[in-house]
Formats: structure tokens, sequence, C-alpha cells
């Protein structure tokens, strides 16, 4: 299952991403995993959630992006949600043009049975249908 955190630049959607990764992993059976491209919420993550910034592994781009989001999935077999603060941003393209990412999550999704969270800066009206299904 994917989850779209959606909304205008500053209207707290880190916020309400880290808050369901806290509340979850109080009651989680597997694992679970935030992902983002800065070091500054690092504290706010309860310590049962693993966090990861991008930025020390040198993800670059969509494919980059993509590639370790399967690795980081494929690293434990009991992992059950996955957040993931900006995924434009850290593709370095604006949503838009991530149908490929959108349709490599959901595949993930389903095929693993991970729920993915995802902040994304864009109002729904503004959202493409490939991702605008999942507000």
């Amino acid at each position: 299952m994917i989850k779209l955190i959606c909304g205008p630049k500053g209207t707290g959607k880190t916020k309400q991403l880290i808050h369901a990764a806290n509340v979850n992993a109080a009651v989680a059976k597997g694992l679970s995993i935030f992902i983002t491209d800065t070091k500054r919420y690092m504290y706010d993550i309860d310590r049962a959630v693993r966090f990861i910034d991008v930025t020390e592994y040198a993800v670059a781009g969509e494919d980059a992006l993509c590639g370790f989001i399967k690795g980081v999935a494929a690293g434990n077999h009991d992992n059950e949600y996955i957040y993931i603060d900006g995924i434009a941003r850290m593709a370095g393209k604006p949503v838009a043009e991530l149908s490929a990412t959108f349709y490599m999550l959901e595949k993930l999704a389903n095929d693993t049975g991970i729920t993915i969270t995802i902040t994304c800066s864009a109002t729904k009206e503004e959202l493409p249908d490939f991702v605008a299904k999942y507000a």
C-alpha cells in the first residue's frame, strides 16, 4: 500500500510523516525505515525506526533513488513500513516526471506487503493522476 501526504511547502508534511512513523513504531511487528535527505529530523524519530539520510550514500537522481529504496527493502525480509520524506527533492525531478518511480514503489509495496508513505510538496490539484490516486 502507498500513502501520500501532500500539500504546499511549509504545511507540516514532514511532521505528519514523523508522527506516523513514531506511532507505527510502537505497534509494528516488523521493521520501519525513514528515508530522507537531511539529518535534521534524526532525533525526532523513534529509536525503533531506522533513520537513513541518503546524502551519506551519494544517491543522486531518480534511478539511484529507486535502486536505493529497493536495496533497503531487500535488506530485511520483515520490513513493514517505509517512510520517504521529499521524494521529488531526492530524485531531483518534479513529481510530474516520477511516473517510473511511483510504478516501482507500487510494485514493491504489492510484492512485499510493505506500507510506503511519501511526502510530496504539491496540492492535490497539482498532482498528476498516477500520484493523485494515493492522496
